[in-house]
């Protein structure tokens, strides 16, 4: 890759993490349309361990308090809002990762087409519009439940299908079931950590078990790489903060009126046999 290419997608990768527009759509398209050549698995790793980076760094105080109470918890110290949403945060990944071991090749054989996250921007864009319009917004994450846990763990896995969105799924059902916008995010936010953990590890794996020729040492793009983590850190890093910073005052409707515009366009390169 060119580092203007490498750069491009690192940024991309950064700013869709974390936003309710979906990042493996917006990583897919480039390579469909502009007819880019393929990022590389070890490119992939990368800008999610600098997502991953982002979202630890930002919560820090918050996880180090949950670290702290699931880890009193299980040695006696009794039961805790943060203990418990460490047990509701695994909960929640159950579903994604096991949907991620059944489903994955499925997925990367069939769903990973223009059509398809055209299809899925749209539709989720509408989901989403519903649940941030009708939703209550009165509930904060003490009043998690392993019910409510699991559901939004269960709408996750739809998150597996390219155009729907990680982090957008996991709000629409937060704020389906009743959670306030900050919440919601900051939830889906937490989500995110053993998620990238478990999709980098499987990328790991993949990478570390592939032919000499692909994953040698020598071939192992170790610039493009860091330059990738970095800039996808930082990014991302960026947009969380504003994200929740503004989410309150801004609602979910632009992200709502940019997946529209975005599903329709594709559709057009669709018509266009691109």
């Amino acid at each position: 890759m060119d580092i203007l290419q490498l750069v491009l997608l690192a940024i991309v990768q950064g700013l869709t993490e974390f936003l309710p527009i979906s990042s493996s759509a917006h990583l897919i398209i480039p390579a469909q349309i502009l007819d880019l050549s393929d990022q590389g698995l070890a490119f992939d790793i990368a800008v999610h361990v600098g997502s991953l980076f982002a979202v630890i760094f930002y919560l820090r105080d918050e996880i180090y308090q949950l670290a702290a109470g699931w880890l009193k918890s299980i040695s006696g110290g009794g039961s805790s809002p943060e203990s418990r949403l460490v047990w509701y945060l695994a909960i929640g990944t159950i579903p994604v990762g096991l949907g991620g071991l059944l489903l994955g090749d499925f997925v990367e054989t069939y769903l990973r087409s223009i059509a398809v996250i055209a299809s899925t921007t749209i539709i989720f864009a509408i989901v989403l519009a519903l649940a941030d319009k009708k939703g209550v917004h009165q509930l904060d994450m003490n009043s998690l439940t392993w019910k409510s846990a699991l559901m939004i763990g269960l709408a996750q896995m739809l998150a597996l299908i390219p155009g729907t969105s990680r982090s957008g799924i996991t709000m629409t059902a937060a704020l389906a079931l009743g959670f306030k916008r900050t919440e919601a995010a900051r939830y889906s936010f937490l989500l995110a950590i053993p998620v990238i953990v478990l999709s980098g590890g499987y990328q790991a794996v993949q990478f570390g078990t592939a032919p000499a020729s692909v994953s040698g040492q020598a071939l192992v793009p170790w610039g493009d790489m860091l330059i990738g983590m970095v800039v996808s850190a930082l990014t991302a890093f960026t947009c969380i903060h504003f994200f929740l910073a503004l989410v309150n005052r801004i609602g979910m409707m632009p992200f709502v009126w940019y997946r529209l515009v975005l599903g329709a366009v594709l559709f057009g390169f669709v018509f266009a046999g691109v």
